[in-house]
């Protein structure tokens, strides 16, 4: 393979890289992008501030879309925004949805109680990916698969490739973005597993922070 020609700059070294082992992985292609590598951040500046393909913003209030239009608008990448489907859900949740869509998400995130009839209905309704976040072998994914979902997000800790498996198993060819791990060791596991994308969880800011100043007073 020719060298690739990079470009950088002195300013923005101190940046949040993602793991280059997750580069082996297929990807998911969404509209023409093939994304591999996602960040779980609703920090802006680490959104700012990171080589992933994309982003995966999921917190645990009520979503907000003064919060999702914050983060579209910051991101210099796809961002998929989460829209409920526990505590949040039904009609608010489709609401949620819509606008995210409109203001320029690539996609929507679901967590685990949501109802297949609500996917169903979100199918129906928006124009890009519908994720649902899948943590035990136990969920529903028959019926997942079958109410529309395009991505699978599965977060299962050490569970993950197992979870992986057993999605594979019932429908090989849907797509699977999972939590990597801290280690490559972790995360070849899940892309072995079957996982086409991988999300990262960045340092926080005072992590990265406490690196800095202790730099700053060896020098």
């Amino acid at each position: 393979m020719d060298k690739i020609p990079s470009f950088g700059s002195r300013l923005r070294k101190n940046s949040v890289a993602v793991p280059e082992i997750i580069q082996t992985c297929s990807g998911i292609n969404v509209f023409g992008q093939v994304l591999k590598s996602f960040i779980f951040s609703t920090d802006v500046a680490v959104i700012r501030n990171t080589n992933a393909n994309a982003i995966i913003a999921v917190y645990p209030f009520t979503p907000q879309p003064v919060i999702s239009n914050a983060l579209i608008l910051a991101a210099d990448k796809p961002i998929f925004c989460g829209v409920g489907g526990g505590l949040t859900t039904g009609v608010r949740s489709l609401e949620l949805a819509i606008h995210a869509e409109f203001q320029g998400a690539m996609g929507v995130v679901l967590n685990k109680p949501t109802p297949n009839a609500l996917i169903s209905d979100l199918k129906a309704k928006i124009d890009i990916p519908v994720v649902i976040t899948i943590v035990s072998e136990k969920d529903d994914i028959k019926g997942r698969i079958k109410a529309g979902v395009d991505i699978f997000n599965v977060s299962g800790a050490n569970k993950t490739a197992d979870i992986i498996k057993r999605i594979k198993d019932i429908n090989p060819d849907v797509a699977i973005l999972a939590t990597g791990g801290k280690s490559d060791e972790t995360i070849l596991e899940a892309i072995a597993a079957g996982a086409n994308a991988i999300s990262f969880t960045p340092p926080t800011t005072g992590e990265l922070f406490k690196e800095i100043m202790n730099r700053y007073r060896e020098e």
